[in-house]
Parts: structure tokens; C-alpha cells; sequence
């Protein structure tokens, strides 16, 4: 069913504002999403009306907050098809998950002279922590090559599997090329090797639908605040039995059973990784944004972005610049994430001046500065990305302003 996205973007308060005087026109949800009404009064009646610490006191607001942080884990679990919450671990972001997993499991399961392998289009949250990894332990870290500039080289993955990765680590989404990878085949393959999986699931997670038990990967990461969520919650669903001989990446309150002044004992799952106060509120908000999605329908959302990405790309193209990743002949295995360039322009000019017309894009190498400037042989990119209460007449206000980027910057016809 089509979504009534005008009617979601009554639920976005933001959405009615201006930036330098003009309509605002939010094309940058890769980054962060905006908020509901319904995310910001959740978190607003948490403060009004049950702000206490969890797992600590017996009194009634305190169990209150409790119940409604635990909540939010089943909510997660069942949005993403895990069979208890028990499996859902909160951390601040996807980028700490991901290092949580490569000090906790990594620093016990990778040795000197192990491979672990990953690819060129990730994310610096899925190459900085395991390359700190590969040097504290003396491992070597490969990279799958891309085909085309667009895809996964998948015999070049299957020729360096034979290597015996320790662990295989991929995004589900690129960030920068929209490349929507096949990620049950990538870990089943990666499984037959010997390889643990991690699977980086923060442009994917918020876009469509996604079942944990059918991509069997053994951790996967995803934010919060991508998918109309609160900063501050990142997500790490990970294989009970490997969750359970993890040791804690985090030490302090609330992790733990026992404390004597020479050893301490851990709690169970999956309250050992969480040390201290978390982000009740925004687990709570969190909750809240779950629950709007479930409503919309994550089919529906994929297929409204599919329609907005496809018709995105055709507009592009015939505005002459030129796109990166999959085309539109290769919908199916794209997500909402269109990145370009335009000759004789920089990224940040680019963006500076849609910028003064409203539009709101990132521009520049987008947390993947490998991807960017090595494979793309760009020093930055202008990107624009969608989500629920994109429109199309967005789209046609940016081709549109690409007049007024021409004549500031000078560029010839």
C-alpha cells in the first residue's frame, strides 16, 4: 500500500520550517534521520512522567522505567525477527557495537597470522576497529574488491574466503553507492569458510525489512537515530551462544553479579554489556519509533523509496551529472542513497549553495574515504538520501537549483 506521505509529514515538526529563508527540503536521513511527534512525546512524557534509573530501584517509578527499557529491547528483537531480546545489546552507536565485537570477541578469537576480511566499500566504523584489531594482534586485514565500482566482486570474495577468515565483516547497505548486497548469501558462504559474520546494518535496517534468522549472520549493528529514533542508541544483535563466552567490553554498575576487591562475576544477557546508565529515553523513544514503522510497513517503506530512488535517478541523469552505484536498470539491489558529481564543481560548493536554497544533502567522503577517493577517484561527493517523507517534488527542487549552482559557480552549460 502507497504511503500518505503528506500525512507522515505532519507528524514531523521540522519538516515545517525554513532554512535560509526557503522551505526546508531534508534530503540527508543517511545521516540522521527526523523525528515524529510521536518519537519526541515519548521521550518528553519519560522525563514528565517516569524518569528514574533502571535496574536499580524497588519503588514504583523505577520499575516503571525498567519495564519500559526492557520493552524496547522486545520491540527491537521482534522488528528485526530475534527470538528473544536477550539478543539485543544497546550501545551508543552502530560504530561502538562494531568495536565492542572487535575488542570482546576479537582480541580472544583473533591471533597472529589470522585473516579478517572486509570490504572496500565500508563505512570507517567497519575498517577503523578492525584495523586496530589487525595490530594489536598481528593479523591481516583484505578487503573484497568491487565490481564496477557498483558491486561486490563475488569471485573475488569466494578466492579470498580460501584464506580462512576469522571474521568477515560487510555492510548490508552502502552508505555511498546505495548497493543493497546480498547479505544471507555473503554469511553462508563466510560460515562455510569458518568465519564469524558481522554484518554493519545501519542503511539497511531503517529501509526495509529485515529478518536476523534468515541472513543467520552471528552479529549485526544498526542505529537508532537513522530510523526516526533518538541519538544515542545503537543496536548489536548477536548470536546468543557467542554473546554468552563473550567477556564484557565495559566495566562498572549494573554489568555485574558479584563485586569483591579482587573479581567480579557478570550479569546475564544481556545486561553484562551495559555498564552503567544507558540512554533510558532514548531506548524509550526508540520504542516509539519502532512502533510507527511497524505501522507504516517496512514493505511500504522500501517500495516508496525504491519509486522516489528510481525516479531520482532518472532526473539526474538528465540534469547530465554523473551517479554513482547501482543504475536504474538494477533497482531491486538499491537503497535510497543516490551519490554524484558534477564537473568542474566540489562537493561542499555544491552542497553550500543548495544549501542556500533550503536543500539539505551531505556532501564530502561520507565516513568511507577509501571507497571515496581510491575506487570513486573523487576528493569528495555531494549525496542525497531518502526516507518516509521524501517527495518527489523534492527532487525536482534540487535539479532545479543544479540552474543556480551552474551560475554561482561558473560552470559552462
Amino acid at each position: 500500500m502507497p504511503l500518505d506521505v503528506e500525512k507522515i509529514r505532519k507528524d514531523f515538526p521540522i519538516l515545517g520550517t525554513t532554512a535560509n529563508g526557503k522551505p526546508l527540503v531534508y534530503l540527508d536521513s543517511a545521516a540522521t534521520s527526523q523525528k515524529p511527534r510521536q518519537v519526541i512525546n515519548a521521550v518528553s512524557k519519560h522525563y514528565r512522567k517516569n524518569n528514574a534509573n533502571i535496574h536499580r530501584g524497588v519503588y514504583k517509578l523505577a520499575e516503571e522505567a525498567t519495564s519500559q527499557y526492557i520493552k524496547s529491547k522486545e520491540q527491537v528483537a521482534k522488528f528485526i525477527g530475534a527470538d528473544s531480546y536477550r539478543s539485543i545489546v544497546y550501545f551508543r552507536s552502530t560504530t561502538e557495537a562494531i568495536n565492542a565485537v572487535a575488542r570482546a570477541w576479537g582480541d580472544v578469537n583473533v591471533d597472529k597470522g589470522d585473516h579478517i576480511l572486509i570490504t572496500e566499500m565500508e563505512h570507517h566504523s567497519n575498517i577503523v576497529p578492525w584495523q586496530m584489531l589487525a595490530k594489536r594482534k598481528g593479523a591481516i586485514l583484505d578487503y573484497v574488491k568491487l565490481s564496477g565500482s557498483k558491486f561486490l566482486d563475488m569471485e573475488d570474495y569466494k578466492s579470498k574466503l580460501t584464506s580462512k577468515p576469522k571474521m568477515v565483516a560487510f555492510a548490508h547497505v552502502s552508505n555511498v553507492l546505495g548497493t543493497i548486497n546480498d547479505a544471507a548469501t555473503i554469511t553462508k558462504l563466510a560460515h562455510e569458510a569458518g568465519a564469524a559474520v558481522l554484518v554493519d546494518a545501519a542503511q539497511a535496517v531503517p529501509h526495509m525489512p529485515v529478518d536476523v534468522s534468515e541472513i543467520d549472520a552471528d552479529f549485526y549493528t544498526f542505529s537508532g537515530h537513522k530510523m526516526l529514533g533518538p541519538t544515542g542508541v545503537g543496536v548489536l544483535y548477536g548470536n546468543e551462544e557467542i554473546l554468552e563466552g563473550m567477556a564484557p567490553f565495559h566495566g562498572g554498575g549494573d554489568m555485574i553479579r558479584t563485586v569483591d576487591f579482587q573479581e567480579a562475576t557478570w550479569n546475564e544477557l544481556p545486561w553484562k554489556f551495559e555498564a552503567g546508565t544507558q540512554n533510558i529515553e532514548g531506548a524509550i523513544g526508540f520504542a516509539a519509533a519502532i512502533k510507527y514503522l511497524k505501522k507504516l510497513g517496512m514493505e511500504n517503506v522500501r517500495e516508496h523509496e525504491k519509486a522516489l530512488t528510481l525516479y531520482a535517478l532518472e532526473r539526474l541523469e538528465q540534469a547530465g551529472v554523473t551517479i554513482f552505484g547501482p543504475g536504474r536498470e538494477d533497482i531491486e539491489k538499491r537503497g535510497g542513497v543516490i551519490s554524484f558529481a558534477m564537473k568542474g564543481a566540489h562537493a561542499h560548493d555544491i552542497a553550500q549553495v543548495l544549501d542556500s536554497e533550503g536543500i539539505a544533502i551531505r556532501s564530502g567522503h561520507h565516513c568511507a574515504m577509501p571507497l571515496v577517493t581510491r575506487i570513486l577517484n573523487e576528493p569528495a561527493v555531494p549525496r542525497m538520501s531518502f526516507y518516509i517523507y521524501n517527495t518527489r517534488a523534492e527532487i525536482d527542487a534540487v535539479v532545479a537549483a543544479f540552474g543556480k549552482v551552474k551560475e554561482v559557480l561558473r560552470l559552462s552549460a
